[in-house]
């Protein structure tokens, strides 16, 4: 059956190449295939050895793997049960370190809180201009996350000696200090323990930021002091010293002068002082000439028989004349009263006007109030009431107008008073005057020179 399939075949195979391929007998393609046959056993057989020796080096490079990981195996069991041995020594040896530490942890927290509450006292010493390393090596130790050395406790324990002895001392230093024009340059220095400083010509404030001596702008007084402490000979000396450690010094500075005072008062203030000036120099315009017309109306006083044109009284005196006609009396009394009438205005001259800016300077005053809580809630609104700084300006704008007014208008209203008085006096010795003439007139008796 077999052998009648492959003649099949064949003969297939034959006929479906006869057309393409030149024309074989049976023996030739048999003899073909044959050959095939070899050639395609011969090539199985190379495939088949290349494998097998192929596989004894698979097998080779398979027991070698197996040979190292049985060596890893074995490092990794080692490596583990050093391990195990190490952390069970770690673990004695924490246990024995803290045994053997026993208090020194608790000294060490104390240590570390102790140097940061110096550090934080000592932020604004005036020491810190003579030793600036001390901050930063308080600072290292409250920071520090290991224990301490005997070094470290001595060194703090010596800081703190320090600081105790030359808050004692009275020195003169060589330190860089900054002027108020903001030049640098190193300069003798006298230094008051940890409570003042000063140079030659100014009080010195320490600024922590800058870590430098400053001379503040605004100085208090005392300079003149420290200039005598310096060149005295004596043992005693009077010299002055800030309590507070520059606190004081520095609030000086934050306090407005007066002339930031004015300027809070805004267009409103500087109306107020314009209108205070004037009514100041109208009232000592006012006073001169009044004190003249008074020296006048005193020496006319003395020497009545001689009426003179330059003071009031000689001028309602001489309008009398030297032999008044007394038949007309009530024509005399006029002529007198309209004398009298025609001195008042100039003696009361400008006190209208000196009541009126008295008057106005309050209300301007109020005005100024008005416009500040003005400024004041604008800022609010926009602010909304969190910043103080935002309403600064407009509180202090309503606060400065209000005294300005006060301050214009209640020595305006003296000065007035006062020359309402001093006007009104000689109006009123001019009409006792006048009426004493023409009752030594009516009388005939001599008059009193």
């Amino acid at each position: 059956m077999k052998r009648q399939l492959l003649s099949a075949l064949l003969l297939g195979l034959l006929s479906a190449t006869a057309g393409a391929a030149e024309s074989l007998t049976p023996d030739q393609l048999l003899q073909r295939i044959r050959d095939d046959r070899a050639a395609e056993v011969s090539a199985m057989q190379v495939r088949e050895q290349a494998f097998v020796a192929e596989r004894g080096e698979r097998a080779q490079l398979l027991a070698g793997a197996r040979a190292a990981l049985a060596v890893q195996q074995a490092e990794a069991e080692r490596l583990k049960a050093e391990f195990d041995r190490q952390e069970r020594a770690l673990a004695e040896q924490e246990q024995l370190l803290s045994q053997r530490v026993g208090h020194l942890g608790e000294l060490f927290g104390v240590v570390r809180q102790s140097a940061g509450d110096v550090a934080g006292q000592w932020q604004d010493s005036l020491l810190n201009a003579q030793y600036p390393e001390r901050l930063r090596r308080l600072k290292a130790l409250a920071e520090s996350r290991s224990l301490p050395s005997a070094e470290d406790l001595d060194g703090y324990w010596m800081l703190l000696l320090e600081d105790l002895t030359a808050s004692g001392r009275v020195e003169r230093l060589e330190l860089p200090v900054v002027a108020a024009d903001g030049s640098r340059a190193t300069r003798p220095v006298l230094r008051v323990g940890a409570f003042s400083a000063f140079a030659d010509d100014a009080f010195l404030h320490y600024d922590a930021d800058a870590g430098e001596l400053l001379a503040p702008p605004r100085q208090p007084a005392g300079l003149g002091l420290v200039g005598d402490y310096q060149q005295a000979s004596e043992a005693l000396a009077v010299l002055p010293v800030d309590p507070s450690r520059g606190a004081l010094l520095a609030q000086l500075q934050r306090q407005p002068s007066l002339w930031d005072r004015l300027q809070q008062g805004g267009l409103v203030g500087w109306l107020i002082i314009a209108l205070g000036v004037l009514g100041l120099l109208l009232a000592v315009w006012r006073m001169v000439q009044l004190s003249r017309v008074a020296r006048g109306v005193d020496a006319q006083m003395h020497d009545l028989g001689a009426p003179r044109d330059d003071n009031p009284l000689g001028r309602v005196i001489g309008v009398l004349g030297p032999q008044p006609q007394l038949s007309d009396l009530e024509t005399l009394e006029l002529k007198l009263d309209e004398a009298i009438l025609q001195e008042a205005p100039p003696l009361e001259k400008g006190l209208g006007l000196l009541k009126l800016l008295a008057a106005v300077a309050p209300l301007l005053g109020l005005l100024g109030t008005v416009t500040g809580m003005i400024v004041t809630f604008q800022a609010i609104t926009q602010g909304g009431g969190g910043d103080s700084r935002l309403m600064a300006e407009g509180i202090s704008q309503a606060l400065v107008t209000t005294v300005l007014g006060l301050v214009a208008a209640i020595p305006l209203l003296f000065l007035h008073s006062l020359l309402a008085s001093r006007s009104k006096r000689l109006i009123q010795l001019l009409e006792q005057q006048s009426a004493g003439l023409i009752a030594l007139h009516l009388s005939g008796a001599p008059r009193r020179d």
